[in-house]
């Protein structure tokens, strides 16, 4: 199961009109610490930006799965509630669980996730899905796993 942290990196980006602008732009990365999550994503952004930058906040996110779309430049926040039944009470129960969806617009986005729970056998709702500043999300690096021999 994946561990995402959201991480924050500040610097000086060139904007359209050649202004230069200090940005704190926030980014996904899948880890098992802390201290991955920055190394990765300080890993992940040295080839994107010259100059000096710094990480300036990691925090842990309860983001359970993610939906892409590699032709998508956005990413939404979806609150989705899963629905059982209690069988001793005969009540209904709401479990939520928050789910990244790439979209190009929100209609795009609604869709994605639409189908990627196509599958899903449980009754759910969607609460909401909303626009977030995310700029990229980072995969694990499987690669650096120790094999068994």
């Amino acid at each position: 199961m994946a561990n995402w942290f959201e991480c924050k990196i500040r610097y000086d980006k060139i904007m359209e009109n050649g202004m230069v602008k200090k940005v704190n732009e926030p980014y996904l990365v899948d880890a098992l610490s802390f201290t991955e999550a920055e190394a990765r994503i300080i890993k992940e952004m040295t080839p994107f930006i010259s100059g000096d930058f710094s990480v300036s906040a990691v925090k842990r996110t309860k983001i359970s799965e993610i939906f892409r779309d590699d032709t998508a430049d956005k990413w939404y926040l979806a609150k989705v509630a899963f629905i059982t039944i209690d069988e001793k009470t005969g009540a209904e129960k709401k479990s939520v669980s928050q789910m990244l969806v790439a979209g190009s617009d929100f209609k795009n986005a609604f869709d994605n996730f639409m189908d990627g729970m196509k599958g899903t056998l449980g009754d759910f709702e969607l609460s909401s899905l909303n626009e977030t500043p995310l700029m990229d999300v980072y995969d694990a690096e499987l690669g650096n796993l120790p094999s068994e021999n």
